[in-house]
């Protein structure tokens, strides 16, 4: 089972994506803000992060650079109330760019195209 990472700053939000991805089978957790984001994950260990942009006291896009710096190959989906920011050069660091929707349908599709694309993790190395 897949676990996910949901950073937003809104409750609904994040109540609402964890349902409905627990619904579908996802292991879900959360985080309400970008505060030691890096840390978590690296505790977490999630296979994806579905990030938002606009965060009180966090730019989501500054989040994503800190992720792809240590994390480079983790899938990150975007997902925001702004179409605005899928213009910014931050944004091309992300696997998927999807607009706020309480349909989850193209986000639910992102997140599996993403999965599918990584690289098994658990694999051991040839000796």
């Amino acid at each position: 089972m897949a676990k996910i990472l949901i950073v937003d700053d809104e409750e609904h939000i994040r109540f609402l994506y964890t349902e409905e991805l627990s619904d579908d089978g996802y292991d879900v957790i959360t985080a309400d803000s970008g505060y030691k984001l890096i840390e978590r994950i690296g505790d977490e260990k999630p296979d994806l992060v579905v990030l938002d942009i606009k965060m009180v006291d966090y730019n989501g896009l500054d989040l994503l650079q800190d992720i792809r710096n240590k994390f480079y190959d983790l899938p990150v989906v975007l997902c925001t109330a702004y179409d605005t920011f899928k213009e910014d050069m931050k944004s091309i660091a992300a696997d998927y760019y999807v607009i706020k929707s309480f349909d989850l349908t193209e986000l639910k599709t992102r997140i599996k195209q993403a999965l599918e694309a990584r690289p098994p993790q658990d694999e051991e190395p040839d000796e």
